[in-house]
C-alpha cells in the first residue's frame, strides 16, 4: 500500500509539472491564445493614475479597436423636384394621348360604319339562308363547338358596359403582375421597378408601375372589385379615353403624395398597389353624384350616400396619417382622393375642355400626311379620309 501510494504521488506530481510546461509553451507559441488572454486582462485591468492608461481604458470600443456596433448610416433626404416634374409631365402626356386616342377612335368608328353599310349593300340579295346552311353542314364538330364558344364569349362581352370592358384590361394587367411576383427569378426586378420608394435609385418608373402591382391576392381583389363597381359610373361621366388619363395620372399623383409624406417624416419604406388610383375613381364618382346610394357587399341591408362614404374614407385616412398607422399608405389614398375630387370640380374644365388646339394640330398633321401621300396632292390639299375626320368637341 505504501509503494502504491508513492507511485500515485509521483505520477500525480509528474502529470502536474508536464501540464504546466505544456500550457506555458503553448501560450508562448500560440498567438491566438495570447490575444484572448490579453483581451480578458484588459477588461479586468483597473484604472491607474497615468493619464495615457486612463485615456485608453475610457475609450469606446469602436475607437479602441475592439469589436463594437457601428453607428447606422444616415440616409440623406431625397430631393423631390425631379419626381414632381415627372408627375407634371406624365399627367400632361396622359391627357394629350387621351385626346388623340379619342380623335382616332371616333374616326375609326365613322369609317367602320361606312364600311359596314357598303358591305351590306353588296351582300344584300346575293346570298340566302341556304348558303349559310350548307356552310354550317360542311364544318366539323370541333369547328362548330369553337364557333359556339366564341359566340358565347362575344355575347358576354357585349352585355358588359363600356366601363366594365375598359377596366377588364386593367384587371388583366394587375393579374399578370401578381403572377410575376411569384417567379423567384423576377424578384429583384419586381422590387426595383414595381415598388415605389423615394429613397430608391429608381424613382420615376415605379411611380407608374407600382399602380399595377399587388403582392397579396386579397389586396388586388379588393382594389379591383371597387374599380369594377365604379367603372360604369366614371366612364359614363368622363368617357373611356378621359377615364384612362385620369386613372394613370391619379396613380402617379398619389405616389407623389406618398413621396412627400415619407420625405417629410423620414420614413422611407417601399409601397405598392392601385389604391391611390382607385381612390381617385371612387372620389370622382362620389363628388359628382353625392346623393347616390351605396352599400357593403357583406351587409346589403346597410346603405349610405356616396358623399358620406367619401367623407368617412377621407377622415379615416387623415387619422391614419396623423397617428402614423402603418397598415396602408394613407398619404397615397389622400392624394388620389383629392385629385379625383379636384378633377371633377375644376380639372375637367381646365384640362379636358382645352384640348381643342392639340386635336386640331393632330388633325392638320393627319390631313397633311394623307394629302401628301396621294399622287398629285399638294401640301395644302387634304384628301382621303384624313380630311374628313371628325373633331371631338
Amino acid at each position: 500500500m505504501a509503494w502504491r501510494g508513492c507511485v500515485m504521488k509521483w505520477a500525480k506530481t509528474e502529470f502536474t509539472t508536464s501540464k504546466n510546461i505544456t500550457s506555458r509553451s503553448s501560450s508562448r507559441l500560440n498567438p491566438y491564445n495570447q490575444q484572448r488572454c490579453g483581451f480578458r486582462r484588459d477588461a479586468k485591468r483597473p484604472d491607474t493614475k497615468k493619464g495615457n492608461v486612463t485615456q485608453e481604458t475610457n475609450t469606446p470600443p469602436s475607437k479602441a479597436g475592439t469589436p463594437g456596433c457601428p453607428p447606422p448610416p444616415k440616409v440623406p433626404r431625397p430631393t423631390l423636384f425631379k419626381p414632381l416634374m415627372f408627375t407634371v409631365g406624365f399627367t400632361g402626356c396622359s391627357f394629350g394621348a387621351a385626346a388623340i386616342l379619342q380623335y382616332e377612335t371616333l374616326k375609326s368608328r365613322v369609317q367602320t360604319a361606312k364600311d359596314e353599310e357598303e358591305s351590306e349593300k353588296l351582300l344584300k340579295g346575293s346570298q340566302d339562308m341556304a348558303y349559310w346552311h350548307n356552310w354550317w353542314n360542311q364544318l366539323t364538330g370541333f369547328q362548330r363547338q369553337l364557333i359556339l364558344l366564341m359566340s358565347t364569349v362575344d355575347d358576354f362581352w357585349s352585355s358588359l358596359t363600356e366601363g366594365q370592358r375598359t377596366v377588364t384590361g386593367i384587371i388583366a394587367v394587375n393579374a399578370v403582375v401578381l403572377c410575376c411576383w411569384r417567379i423567384p427569378s423576377l424578384q429583384r426586378s419586381m422590387i426595383k421597378y414595381f415598388m415605389s420608394n423615394p429613397a430608391s435609385k429608381t424613382r420615376y418608373i415605379p411611380m407608374v408601375l407600382s399602380s399595377f402591382s399587388h403582392y397579396s391576392i386579397i389586396h388586388m381583389m379588393a382594389n379591383m372589385y371597387v374599380l369594377w363597381t365604379f367603372s360604369s359610373g366614371i366612364v359614363s361621366l368622363l368617357g373611356r379615353e378621359q377615364f384612362l388619363a385620369v386613372y394613370l395620372s391619379a396613380g402617379v399623383i398619389s405616389t407623389m403624395g406618398s413621396y412627400m409624406y415619407k420625405t417629410a417624416t423620414g420614413r422611407f419604406y417601399p409601397t405598392l398597389g392601385a389604391s391611390g388610383a382607385v381612390m381617385a375613381v371612387l372620389a370622382a364618382v362620389c363628388a359628382k353624384v353625392p346623393e347616390a346610394k351605396l352599400g357593403i357587399i357583406f351587409l346589403p341591408m346597410v346603405t349610405f350616400t356616396a358623399g358620406n362614404a367619401l367623407k368617412a374614407l377621407v377622415a379615416i385616412d387623415t387619422a391614419g396619417l396623423i397617428l402614423g398607422w402603418g397598415l396602408f399608405d394613407h398619404a397615397a389614398h389622400l392624394g388620389g382622393a383629392l385629385f379625383g375630387v379636384w378633377y371633377v370640380v375644376y380639372g375637367h374644365k381646365l384640362i379636358w375642355k382645352k384640348r381643342d388646339p392639340l386635336v386640331k394640330m393632330w388633325h392638320d398633321m393627319r390631313s397633311l400626311g394623307a394629302g401628301g401621300s396621294r399622287p398629285g396632292g399638294g401640301p395644302g390639299i387634304s384628301g382621303g379620309d384624313g380630311g374628313s375626320g371628325p373633331r371631338p368637341q
